[in-house]
């Protein structure tokens, strides 16, 4: 088993940045970030692939996110910049070993983190 651990959330005004990161404890190939805000679908953010180093985006997010790979293995952080109100949700790390990353919905991962609350609020 997996253990998962997120930090970075936090709250800040519209057009401001924030930065998320998630920890593995053990071996994971596609790792990524999805929200879910009160009354609303879970929702992938962005995905990366360790072994090319892949990245994915949401287009909601395109331009204003990015993801990226740590110096320690197995470390992923999300960038967050340019917030908006609609930003507004608690993000969950998921991760899992399997070589298909692109079509990795929330519900495929097999490890998940508990989740760190972002607020985009004036």
């Amino acid at each position: 088993q997996v253990q998962l651990v997120e930090s970075g959330g936090g709250s800040v005004q519209p057009g401001g940045s924030l930065k998320l990161s998630c920890v593995a404890s053990g071996y994971i190939r596609c790792m990524g970030w999805f929200r879910q805000a009160p009354g609303k679908e879970r929702e992938a953010v962005a995905k990366f692939y360790f072994p090319e180093s892949t990245k994915y985006y949401a287009d909601s997010v395109k331009g204003r996110f990015t993801i990226s790979q740590g110096n320690a293995e197995n470390t992923l952080y999300l960038q967050m910049n340019n917030l908006k109100p609609e930003d507004t949700a608690v993000y969950h790390c998921g991760a899992d070993r399997s070589p298909i990353c692109t079509t990795r919905t929330p519900d495929d991962y097999d490890f998940r983190g508990q989740g760190t609350q972002v607020t985009v609020s004036s």
